[in-house]
């Protein structure tokens, strides 16, 4: 039996195991039979610790419930610094992700914060099946058209729409996630902008589906709302599970800062599904 973790930033939950000691059997199938609510201890990505190396303090590996694997959750983040800069007595860490290092910090108030790099903005970057201006894209699936992409270490589309209550967002964002225009599918943002500093959001996250937050959605979202001349390069974004504060500052990065918590602790075993399959 190995140890676990169910830590989350604003509802936005995840299983955390360490495999810094020693490497665990886990396999996209464990892992997606261990992130189901039903069947196991259910979240929205498992994270796995593997040792860090050079300026990072640890490195993050995230894999959504279907045990496909992500580049990056800021929610996740947060809470993964606070767990090191808890172990080292430090107040500011490096997690290192697949699409990068992400230098983290305690904030005087207890929330962390994240500098989750630059957006990347060209359509190769995203990715895009075709050529296309990311700030404006020629899409339209039922009454959502026109979103802004970009990509914060995973693609992500955004739809802003003038009332987030009555948009139906869930009943459109499978379909949008795997549109053909997406090749790696796409995390899907719905955005209202309440004032230029004031925004609301709810994310269909690939792999996932609905979820209370996304904190790289979060970081894309301010991104596209300001490429559209609807915010300016600070905001309060507020979400189903709470309130994240952003700011994309003038040499390009996207800080995201935001509380973390752990919501239990206990164990599991990491070859659930071969035992399953046994009985």
């Amino acid at each position: 039996m190995v140890p676990f973790r169910k830590m989350h930033g604003l509802g936005n939950d995840f299983v955390v195991v360490d495999a810094r000691p020693a490497p665990l059997p886990l396999t996209p199938a464990r892992i997606a039979r261990l992130a189901d609510r039903h069947r196991g201890i259910g979240c929205d990505q498992f994270i796995t610790l593997e040792p860090g190396e050079g300026a990072a303090d640890v490195f993050m590996r995230i894999h959504n419930p279907d045990g496909s694997e992500a580049g990056a959750c800021g929610n996740a983040t947060r809470c993964i610094a606070s767990l090191v800069m808890a172990e080292t007595g430090r107040d500011r860490v490096v997690v290192r992700t697949i699409s990068g290092d992400l230098p983290s910090e305690l904030l005087p108030d207890g929330t962390v914060r994240v500098d989750m790099g630059a957006p990347r903005l060209g359509w190769q970057e995203v990715p895009l099946a075709e050529a296309l201006d990311t700030t404006e894209l020629p899409l339209t699936v039922g009454p959502f058209s026109t979103p802004a992409a970009c990509s914060m270490g995973n693609p992500h589309a955004t739809f802003f729409v003038e009332d987030l209550d009555t948009a139906p967002w869930q009943e459109f964002g499978r379909q949008l996630e795997h549109h053909p225009l997406f090749p790696d599918r796409a995390n899907i943002g719905f955005a209202q902008v309440i004032d230029p500093d004031h925004l609301r959001l709810a994310v269909w996250e690939r792999g996932a589906g609905p979820t209370l937050a996304c904190g790289s959605g979060a970081c894309a979202t301010l991104v596209n709302a300001h490429r559209r001349g609807f915010s300016g390069r600070r905001a309060r974004i507020d979400l189903p599970g709470g309130t994240l504060q952003l700011e994309w500052r003038l040499d390009g990065h996207v800080l995201m800062a935001g509380p973390v918590a752990t919501a239990f602790t206990g164990e599991l075993d990491p070859l659930a599904d071969a035992a399953a399959a046994a009985g």
